[in-house]
């Protein structure tokens, strides 16, 4: 019979050169789960197995990284996209490193019900490895904003959550009117309106709105402080029926319209394209995808029934002006399911103007107006609400609206 000696040298020799082939430069793939007060991270050099994943503080992470860069490995670092910003990847990549955010994800391929901080970061540094194997459907790398942009986004977004915060304390005023079967206009704390309901009102509902009122009057305030801020940044000339205010939050939700190579691009980023479910014969549309930036996409459906009101002319809003229009014998689905497809063609027509590929009059955007706002419902208390009411629509049978039902 014979038998095989293991030699005590020999497998000395093997964990010495398994030693060398983590020290010798290599392609470091990194895949961390982030946490706030540590990080998971899983590591594979070049195609070796992906070796137990360790736990890092923040502190010590982009300094270990430092250290593999300067052994001379190439270093590819891929986390999802979380509520701690992109501090991380600007690190990483002043350090020297290749990093990738991409959209958060369900990394349990398998599905067997069993998520942890480990296998989640093992399972980003194996589809980083696909990906850099040329997989590139394995990872949805997303576009990291330079700080300019991030710092230019955030005027708009804070307006959005004041007005929103404003809308909340408005409701909660109401709400307690409506209660006790009094009046409750909506804008119930401003002066003049104030003055006529303490007339009717009973002095200790009174009391208790005028705990919201400082407050209330506070927002109004600030919101249109940042509205006239964001309004001075539009330009000169704008379409008719897209507002100062508008201009300004869309181009700064995009940050950048020459990053979107064709139409598909800037359609799917809006998330207004529909669901798809189709197997053999069968082909099902769904609902929208609702994939990308949900800021932008409420902006563009305000922005698609102001179009309605002021460009009837506007070709997507022609199209569909039989059902969209005041008085069409339409149900609410269609209506939504129109709006929606105005929205989306508005968005890429667009991104056709501010990359000069088409003017507005090729576009069919009639006019241009000069950038005071349209109105005030239109330009203060919707855009950034994600509400989608839309402004006084053409009648059917009106000119510039169809006569179809």
């Amino acid at each position: 019979m014979n038998k095989t000696i293991v030699h005590p040298e020999g497998a000395a020799a093997r964990a010495a050169a398994s030693h060398h082939a983590t020290t010798r430069p290599a392609t470091v793939k990194l895949g961390v789960d982030i946490h706030s007060q540590f990080y998971v991270v899983a590591a594979q050099y070049d195609h070796a197995a992906i070796k137990p994943p360790r736990r890092l503080t923040p502190e010590q992470f982009v300094p270990w990284v430092e250290t593999l860069l300067r052994a001379g490995h190439q270093v590819h670092v891929v986390y999802e996209a979380c509520g701690f910003g992109f501090g991380l990847y600007r690190r990483l990549i002043a350090a020297g490193a290749h990093c990738y955010v991409i959209a958060p994800q369900k990394l349990d391929e398998a599905r067997t019900g069993v998520k942890t901080d480990p296998r989640d970061a093992i399972m980003l540094c194996q589809r980083l490895s696909r990906y850099l194997d040329g997989n590139t459907r394995e990872l949805a790398v997303i576009r990291v904003p330079s700080e300019a942009e991030e710092r230019a986004r955030h005027a708009p977004r804070q307006r959005e959550q004041l007005v929103r915060a404003r809308k909340k304390l408005q409701a909660q005023g109401r709400g307690l009117l409506v209660h006790h079967g009094l009046p409750a206009p909506a804008h119930w704390w401003q002066e003049q309106t104030w003055g006529r309901l303490q007339k009717l009102l009973p002095g200790w509902i009174l009391s208790h709105l005028e705990i919201y009122r400082p407050i209330l009057r506070a927002l109004d305030a600030q919101i249109a402080a940042l509205s006239a801020q964001l309004e001075a940044a539009a330009p000169a000339d704008l379409p008719r029926g897209l507002g100062a205010l508008t201009s300004v939050v869309l181009s700064r939700e995009v940050c950048d319209w020459a990053r979107f190579k064709n139409r598909r691009q800037i359609g799917s980023y809006t998330g207004l394209c529909p669901g798809e479910h189709s197997s053999g014969a069968k082909r099902v549309q769904g609902s929208v995808t609702k994939h990308g930036n949900g800021h932008l996409r409420a902006i563009l459906v305000e922005c698609a029934w102001r179009l309605v009101r002021f460009q009837p002319q506007y070709p997507p809003v022609k199209k569909r002006l039989h059902v969209l229009a005041t008085g069409a014998r339409a149900t609410g689905a269609a209506r939504k399911k129109a709006i929606v497809a105005v929205a989306r063609r508005l968005a890429v027509d667009l991104w056709r103007l501010h990359t000069g590929r088409c003017s507005a009059g090729q576009l069919g955007l009639a006019g241009c107006e000069s950038t005071r706002r349209l109105t005030p419902a239109a330009e203060t208390d919707g855009l950034g609400s994600g509400g989608t009411t839309p402004a006084a629509r053409p009648t059917a049978g009106q000119p510039g609206a169809s006569s179809k039902h």
